[in-house]
């Protein structure tokens, strides 16, 4: 065993293009670490809808430039093999370590297949990329990117062209294609032949950010932005500023791109403590709010001002600004139908209801809700938001800001904050409280025991309230295909279990309906979600054993 490991090791060695991991895996190999080597020849990193997402390293159960290769190759023959020989690939790429190198590598395989391949100018937000696919009559394209992972991570994510993330049966039959790549020797590798897009493409989407406000609204709304050492201070303030707002207060030491994070243990505005320098900026500057990009500025957070709350800040939460986009949109007389997967806020589904425009459900992820039929706004509770779906096909961080300025902009002439405007969302439609139980594991094992256990033994009451249904989603529903979760309806709550798609994590996504009669009754409704919240998940908590 031991013997068959260092050899699979060796013949890996030997066709690793890149001098780093080649080091990397000659010192394990010279250092007997078969600990290691197992790891990371325990089989190889999956492609599934998400594409590819790992930590940097050597071996096939990493993100390195032989798994890349690897990938690319198995994409070109999928595109070859649906008839798109000759078509155009564009790649993005983010500020990560390897980024740069891994779209290098992805447009010398492209253009070695047979197709033509144009690599962005440079690091930029991934909703540059899935515009540029659409604007550029692509066929397909790459994102080189993990997002909001830890510095250690990259990933690999694709587009079809119709601008839109991969979902079934396309992810299947590229892991199937990649799997049948023989020897990296054989996979033609050109130094040159693909083009490298200048700035046109990044002007053309920054023209067309402009679209998502209304001709002529006030743009007065102060902000405070940070970038999480990603790839969007430029694009975000150049569209602040082609809009005519004032520029952003950036927060100095999160404003440049860098691979390492220095500032946050995860760089993901949801984590906690990731917005305490926002935070400490807001108090210097005073602004309306204070909005953040996660580091491929497909997300948007955003934090307003806050007296009841210490330090005088509160991070809305992702259903909130989903919520607040939503009634905007209605105000101004959007047409189109509203979509969100199910694990976000039911709220959406009524204001659309009462506002007379289609709604949509979907699974979890925005390569569903980008195509729902008709779309005109779609958002997930993690921070994504898609106000211009003609535009780009997936959330975008650099539009939903601009919309969320230009919202906080018109309730600012009214002498009105997004605090108030939710107030009147609850009146309207029922207290909507919202929270996650997000657990990070080591061991994948601890997630799938969780989920058995759920299945086995599903809980009949949280909190307090009667299960009144339980599905397990892995068997699909009239409205959904399968897929890997439970959803439990209580009585004015509702409770979805999921593995993250994207990182080693169980998440229960939970919500309450509390009815509100007047504004007086507000703070009670609140207290009340707040203590149900709190006691559905140590509820759920023990049911899972986790």
């Amino acid at each position: 065993m031991q013997h068959d490991l260092i050899a699979q090791a060796r013949t890996w060695l030997a066709e690793d293009p890149d001098p780093e991991t080649r080091d990397e895996l000659a010192a394990l190999i010279g250092a007997g670490d078969t600990q290691e080597l197992a790891a990371r020849f325990a089989g190889t990193l999956q492609f599934g809808t998400a594409g590819l997402r790992g930590e940097l390293g050597a071996g096939p159960m990493r993100m390195n430039r032989s798994v890349v290769i690897r990938a690319a190759a198995g994409l070109a023959a999928y595109l070859k093999a649906q008839g798109q020989e000759g078509g155009l690939v564009v790649i993005g790429y983010d500020a990560r370590y390897k980024s740069a190198d891994f779209a290098r590598d992805t447009a010398a395989v492209m253009t070695g297949a047979g197709l033509r391949a144009a690599v962005l100018s440079r690091p930029l937000p991934t909703p540059v990329l899935a515009y540029a696919i659409r604007h550029l009559g692509a066929v397909a394209g790459v994102e080189v990117t993990a997002s909001h992972n830890p510095p250690r991570d990259n990933g690999y994510k694709v587009y079809l062209g119709d601008g839109s993330q991969i979902v079934p049966p396309a992810d299947g039959e590229i892991a199937a294609a990649i799997a049948a790549i023989g020897p990296l020797a054989d996979v033609a590798r050109p130094e040159g032949g693909w083009e490298t897009l200048g700035e046109e493409v990044l002007d053309a989407y920054l023209a067309r950010t402009d679209a998502v406000l209304a001709a002529g609204s006030p743009r007065t709304a102060r902000t405070v932005y940070t970038a999480m050492h990603g790839v969007g201070t430029s694009v975000l303030t150049a569209a602040f500023e082609r809009a005519g707002f004032p520029e952003p207060v950036l927060v100095a030491e999160q404003a440049e791109p860098d691979p390492a994070f220095p500032t946050v243990a995860f760089p993901n505005p949801e984590e906690p403590g990731a917005m305490d320098l926002a935070f400490a900026t807001a108090r210097r500057a005073a602004p309306d709010l204070i909005i953040a990009n996660d580091p491929d500025a497909d997300r948007c957070a955003v934090a307003v001002p806050d007296p009841s709350v210490e330090g005088g800040w509160r991070m809305l939460r992702g259903d909130e600004v989903g919520a607040l986009l939503a009634a905007h949109l209605v105000e101004r007389v959007a047409t189109g139908v509203f979509a969100e997967s199910i694990v976000s806020s039911s709220l959406l589904g009524r204001i659309a209801e009462k506002a007379g425009l289609g709604y949509e459900e979907t699974l979890t992820g925005f390569k569903w809700i980008a195509r729902v039929d008709g779309l005109r706004y779609g958002y997930e509770e993690a921070l994504g938001y898609c106000v211009d779906p003609e535009g780009v096909r997936d959330k975008d961080g650099i539009t939903a800001a601009l919309l969320v300025a230009e919202l906080a902009s018109v309730l600012k002439e009214q002498g009105r904050t997004l605090l108030d405007l939710l107030d009147d969302l609850a009146l309207a439609h029922g207290l909507h409280a919202t929270d996650q139980l997000s657990v990070r594991v080591e061991d994948l094992s601890v997630i799938a025991d969780a989920m058995a256990r759920l299945r086995e033994q599903p809980p009949t009451a949280l909190a307090g309230l009667a299960v009144t249904s339980a599905e397990d989603l892995s068997r699909g529903t009239d409205r959904l295909p399968p897929t890997d979760g439970l959803r439990y309806q209580l009585e004015g709550a509702r409770v979805i279990v999921r593995p993250s798609g994207t990182e080693p994590k169980l998440k229960c996504y939970l919500e309450v309906v509390v009815p509100v009669a007047d504004a007086a009754g507000l703070p009670a409704a609140r207290a009340r979600g707040a203590e149900l919240l709190i006691g559905i998940k140590r509820d759920l908590a023990a049911a899972a054993g986790i």
